[in-house]
């Protein structure tokens, strides 16, 4: 079902990105990697046997998206799946951020979804052809102490892809979010440079990156508009929303000790 099938990944030199890559092409597709670090880009190029590109960028960069967007079509004709993986945290409480970091963030996470959506839809709506994921996250879903800017970030995602797919419903095109707890990626070490959030987490609520990588395959495979992993935090999100006077209590006391 994969074979031969062009896919775009962002934030593809490590993390859940190099997962998606390593594993879409063990499944016959053409993954199409991008990243901002080109050393560790040409790492996992190492590891993958068959066809595939990638392009050092900085996506949150307009003029680089359209210019490798455009390279990619112009090469294989088509992108039939866009996977907006690209993305980081900082876990600090709010007066710590910076301007500077709050901006970043939003760049990056957001800005940069905008820019490779507005970049490849022209072609897919040309094609009546395509499949665009966005990986948000759960804090998407339900905002955590020191997560203000991050969170801000992926509820902007979300509240985009929503829209984004009510507006291309009369077309082929799907559009796509994962929403994810936390991972076990070297993003988390980075956002939580303590380690306590890591710490006082149970194992079994950290994602491993092979389990994102199943989730995509999922979506891919049977057109799914959402997914929510794992499972325990969906649900937890969902009583926030319900209940939130009530769970905050509890909840404050968990991501304070980021």
């Amino acid at each position: 079902m994969l074979k031969n099938k062009v896919i775009v990944i962002t934030g593809a030199s490590s993390g859940i990105g190099s997962e998606m890559a390593i594993h879409l092409s063990s499944h016959g597709a053409i993954p199409i990697l991008l990243a901002r670090s080109l050393d560790r880009l040409q790492k996992v190029s190492a590891q993958l046997q068959d066809q595939h590109e990638f392009y050092e960028i900085d996506i949150s960069s307009k003029d680089q998206v359209f210019e490798v967007v455009s390279s990619v079509i112009s090469k294989y004709g088509k992108i039939d799946v866009f996977i907006n993986n690209a993305g980081y945290a900082i876990f600090k409480d709010f007066m710590n951020l910076s301007i500077d970091e709050i901006e970043e963030m939003i760049r990056t996470n957001y800005l940069g979804t905008v820019y490779c959506c507005k970049a490849v839809i022209p072609s897919m709506l040309e094609r009546q052809s395509g499949h665009i994921i966005n990986v948000a996250s759960l804090a998407g879903k339900v905002g955590s102490a020191k997560s203000s800017a991050y969170a801000a970030s992926k509820h902007a995602v979300l509240g985009f892809t929503n829209s984004l797919r009510q507006e291309l419903f009369d077309t082929n095109i799907i559009v796509s979010t994962l929403n994810c707890g936390p991972i076990d990626t070297p993003m988390l070490e980075t956002a939580d440079v303590s380690g306590n959030y890591k710490k006082n987490l149970p194992s079994w609520f950290i994602l491993k990156p092979e389990a994102v990588t199943k989730a995509i395959l999922d979506i891919i495979v049977n057109k799914r508009v959402e997914k929510n992993i794992p499972f325990m935090a969906n649900m937890g999100s969902k009583l926030l929303q319900i209940m939130p006077r009530s769970l905050e209590k509890v909840t404050a006391k968990i991501t304070n000790k980021k």
